[in-house]
């Protein structure tokens, strides 16, 4: 399960873990989508502290290239933005 959330500077993505097939759950994920960045937060249930990893869009960019390629190496060419 998911919820999708738009603020003002940006877009929430939940990731609900209903569980399933035996296995114990686990805290929620939340991405946020800033313009200029993405972040993913999950809180660790033994500290309770929110652990935060901070994704540009090109690391973003080339995950999401990732995900329909074989094993191996890549990267992938960026044009410079049109003025």
């Amino acid at each position: 399960m998911f919820t999708i959330e738009h603020e003002f500077d940006a877009t929430v993505v939940t990731l609900i873990d209903e569980g399933g097939d035996g296995m114990p759950l686990v805290s929620d994920v939340t991405i946020t989508a800033f313009e200029e960045c993405v972040t993913v937060e999950q809180t660790d249930p033994e500290t309770d502290e929110v652990l935060r990893i901070t994704l540009s869009n090109a690391q973003i960019a080339d995950l999401a290239a990732a995900l329909d390629l074989p094993e191996g190496s890549y990267r992938i060419e960026r044009r410079p933005p049109k003025a």
